[in-house]
């Protein structure tokens, strides 16, 4: 039976990262630009790989797979801290909060696993290319691909299930600029020992598995370039894993540095701040580390930018000779 103090919870309040009301037009210029950034640029990185068939290879099949998650993350905390900050009211209904916090839990657990799927990918190129079409077969490629999409729904929906069993009281207000999951439960008013053991499990599963997945890879992978012998071998073949050590280090950075400062500081809208991290920038940057340290994906582009020139300066000539 409830106690009476428990009231039917219609409403959070979403803190954000900043009170400050001079602070809210900058944020709201700076947040839409990055939003339209990661919107376009990951847009730009899934057509070039769908237009060139050249592309269509497990490498880009999971990079453009990675692209749309981007996407899909950053559209689920962005659009709703720029509405609050445009209607100057920061309130979320209960039943958004907890489908935003399940759609942020699905789409960056399966930007975790993409990425550790990405770093195998690696590995069998570079440690056995003799045998990487037999092994990275589009059979094989499909159920890595979907291997992500089936831990992400099924984390995501443990995690919301065990949040909907908690009963709120007063005081619902989200240090955060979306509904983070621990300080959701947090805020219930009934036991969470088990949404914190659930909390700690998924943490490990969906953190430190994926990081030591992509650890051995690159060990093994390390262990192959020093094995080469002229070294333009280990360029070419370093360079075909760079990019994704790149995203790797600055998501894995990131969000162990927000999680071991939240450890250390009780200041929650500083920790608010650090999220924005990874989980607004570094799905930003994505497509410019891929675009601009990979050769194939800027002479897919130089190629069709040139044929769209082309097909404008020949509309351009047929309409003068009309």
């Amino acid at each position: 039976m409830e106690s009476e103090n428990e009231t039917l919870i219609l409403e959070f309040l979403l803190l954000g990262i900043s009170e400050d009301p001079r602070m809210q037009l900058l944020l709201f210029g700076l947040f839409l630009s990055m939003y339209l950034a990661t919107v376009l640029g990951n847009l730009l990185i899934i057509f070039v790989t769908i237009s060139d068939t050249h592309l269509q290879t497990p490498m880009y099949i999971f990079l453009s797979n990675l692209s749309f998650v981007d996407i899909c993350l950053s559209s689920t905390t962005v659009p709703k801290m720029l509405v609050n900050i445009y209607t100057h009211s920061k309130f979320i209904t209960y039943k958004s909060c907890i489908i935003q916090m399940h759609f942020f839990l699905f789409f960056s657990g399966m930007d975790i696993f993409l990425l550790t799927v990405m770093a195998y990918d690696r590995f069998v190129a570079i440690c056995h290319p003799l045998h990487y079409t037999a092994i990275m077969n589009t059979q094989h490629t499909f159920l890595l691909v979907l291997v992500p999409w089936a831990m992400g729904v099924l984390l995501s929906m443990l995690q919301s299930l065990m949040v909907l069993r908690l009963s709120f009281c007063t005081g619902l207000e989200i240090p955060h600029f979306f509904c983070e999951l621990n300080h959701v439960v947090h805020l219930a008013c009934s036991d969470t020992f088990v949404n914190d053991v659930m909390i700690y499990l998924g943490a490990v599963l969906l953190v430190c598995f994926p990081l030591a997945g992509i650890l051995y890879s690159y060990s093994k992978i390390v262990c192959c370039i020093c094995m080469i012998s002229s070294a333009q071998g280990k360029y070419k073949a370093f360079s075909t894993c760079a990019s994704h050590l790149s995203v790797v280090s600055l998501f894995y950075c990131t969000i162990i540095g927000v999680y071991l400062g939240s450890a250390v500081t009780q200041d929650s809208l500083s920790t608010a701040r650090a999220s924005v991290m990874y989980s607004v920038v570094t799905p930003m940057l994505n497509p410019f580390i891929y675009s601009l340290r990979n050769k194939d994906i800027k002479s897919t582009l130089k190629r069709l930018l040139e044929m769209e020139i082309l097909k404008s300066t020949l509309v351009q000539r047929w309409k003068n000779c009309s």
